[in-house]
């Protein structure tokens, strides 16, 4: 076989404490070739990338050289490819772990074709018992649908029936696993999202009160629906100061993301003396560190919920490494029509 382009996305220009820059922060890279037939395997894989996820927690790893990344994972290299949630499928092996033909999920380098020098900590080979979209690895089944369940296992457990749940950025791929969960547990569910599309959708899988925070003063709903037993926050800063200050004794809050505050780094919050007065514990989640606790069993429930329909999800697909801009974008912004942006590289 000849030499193909292995396109890469690389780190191109640190946005510093502005905004993801389009077209500057990260560029495509077509100038590297492979001949996958002859490349050098030293006794490990060739991987074909299949889908790439542009999550949300990839902005905190676009920092200068010798700045940490606003989260525990190391941060992008400027030059080379960033690492992202990738599904790929192997396309040759030196090395026992892998077969030809298998599926492998995890962080991996963004471009068309990686040699990888084994199955290292972090890569899993998916074996799809229930025959769901692969790329549902990506969202529901992988990383976000982890977020989202295992963080819901360890804190949570089962909710009371009937206990009010807040979620932010609820169409999104973690917030709208977690308000199936919530409503499996028979709690009401109160959803905010940023389009009239959304809010329509978060309402197919379940909430009983969703609203555009665009348009609606988040207060004024949790003053009418509240109080809270539970917030899962997406967002940080005033939409957590809200529902700091619409908690029920005793809360839990789950503090998931601050997506409001990645690019500018304000991460203020006004209203933290009601965590004392009214006894709120508030859990901080990297999903990481419940993995190992809760891997085995989301694997063997998760996917076979996804498969029995009593958990939905619903993408967005864009096509090829040059659309990761726009992906990324509306997957900070809320626009994608759908819970999870997933980025089309390659086939089979």
């Amino acid at each position: 076989m000849a030499p193909v382009t292995n396109s890469r996305l690389i780190f191109n220009s640190p946005p510093g404490d502005g905004p993801f820059e389009p077209g500057k922060t990260l560029v495509v890279d077509n100038s590297h070739s492979i001949d996958v037939d002859t490349v050098a395997l030293d006794g490990g894989f060739l991987l074909k990338i299949l889908f790439v996820a542009p999550d949300p927690y990839l902005r905190g790893l676009m920092v200068g050289p010798g700045q940490p990344a606003l989260i525990d994972v190391p941060p992008f290299i400027l030059g080379e490819s960033i690492i992202a949630p990738s599904v790929g499928v192997v396309v040759r092996s030196e090395t026992g772990d892998v077969k030809v033909g298998d599926h492998i999920c995890g962080a991996l380098p963004a471009q068309n074709y990686v040699v990888k020098p084994g199955l290292e900590a972090g890569l899993l080979v998916i074996q799809n018992q229930y025959n769901i979209p692969l790329s549902a690895y990506l969202g529901v089944a992988g990383l976000a649908g982890m977020t989202a369940w295992m963080a819901w296992k360890e804190f949570i457990g089962t909710a009371k029936k009937g206990s009010t749940v807040f979620v932010s950025t609820a169409a999104g791929a973690v917030g709208s696993f977690v308000v199936q969960l919530a409503k499996l547990d028979g709690c009401k569910v109160i959803a905010s999202t940023g389009s009239a599309d959304r809010v329509a959708y978060i309402k197919e899988f379940g909430a009983d009160v969703a609203f555009n925070y665009k348009e609606e003063s988040t207060d004024e709903v949790l003053d009418k629906e509240g109080p809270l037993d539970i917030y899962w926050d997406n967002v940080g800063t005033k939409t957590l100061d809200s529902a700091l200050a619409h908690a029920a004794t005793n809360a839990r809050f789950i503090s998931c993301g601050m997506i409001s505050a990645y690019d500018t780094r304000d991460a203020t919050v006004k209203n933290l003396l009601q965590l004392i007065a009214k006894s709120i514990t508030i859990y901080g989640l990297n999903v990481a560190t419940l993995i190992p606790k809760w891997a085995a069993e989301f694997f063997t429930e998760v996917p076979k919920l996804v498969a029995e329909g009593k958990v939905k999800f619903k993408e967005h697909r864009f096509e090829g490494l040059a659309s990761f801009d726009d992906a990324f974008v509306g997957t900070m912004n809320g626009t994608i029509n759908g819970t999870k942006a997933i980025i089309v590289v390659g086939s089979e």
